[in-house]
């Protein structure tokens, strides 16, 4: 948190934008902690203002995964389709992964923006799995701004005591998760059958993700 002052003392605002934008891009780097480090100078300085904390990592939040999402919609799917069925990604495979982030994604996209792994990826993945573009955009907003408020304005009001509450929440965010991800892959597992025909039938016309891009 040191260096992080430092860089923030450094760069003010850019500082939190920068590392916010290329986390939410799918690049690993400490956005959170940027957030957090970026609202306690202003609340020690005041040499910044918490509203623009909030507004400056709300935007880059937003760009950033929208950037990583058409990103992944150009690239992530001829990567599928050239090299899923090297790791089991059959088409018909395709097409159910497809179906179930089009029932689901706006959940990904909302919650995942508080969970470090899936915020990194939740772009990328939503725009390999087609995700309606206006849908994705309206939840990537709102994701976006709800979390840097509950970030920005938790670490400004409540000082380093929300830096101790926030890691371990973070962290039972990640576990929750992780094991709603294993009881997913055991649902669809199970009910492979059933749901490859409901995506079948949902995504007629449409029947590999090659189509998508021809």
């Amino acid at each position: 948190m040191h260096h992080l002052f430092a860089f923030v003392a450094t760069y003010g605002y850019a500082a939190a934008f920068g590392l916010i934008l290329v986390e939410s891009l799918g690049i690993p780097v400490p956005g959170e902690a940027i957030l957090i480090a970026t609202a306690l100078f202003a609340a020690r300085t005041h040499r910044l203002n918490i509203a623009g904390v909030v507004a400056t990592a709300s935007v880059a939040a937003f760009l950033g995964t929208s950037l990583g999402y058409f990103v992944g919609r150009s690239v992530g799917i001829p990567l599928l389709t050239r090299y899923g069925e090297y790791v089991g990604l059959s088409s018909a495979r395709r097409r159910l992964g497809q179906y179930l982030f089009l029932r689901q994604g706006a959940k990904i996209v909302f919650v995942g923006r508080f969970v470090a792994f899936l915020r990194a990826f939740e772009g990328l993945l939503a725009g390999a799995n087609r995700m309606p573009v206006r849908r994705f955009l309206v939840f990537n907003a709102l994701g976006a701004i709800v979390w840097t408020n509950c970030i920005g304005l938790g670490a400004y009001f409540f000082g380093r005591a929300f830096v101790h509450v926030s890691r371990p929440l973070g962290l039972a965010a990640l576990a929750l998760t992780a094991l709603a991800f294993i009881a997913t892959i055991f649902y669809v597992r199970g009910q492979e059958a059933a749901l490859q025909r409901k995506a079948d039938a949902a995504l007629i016309g449409t029947n590999d993700l090659a189509q998508a891009i021809g």
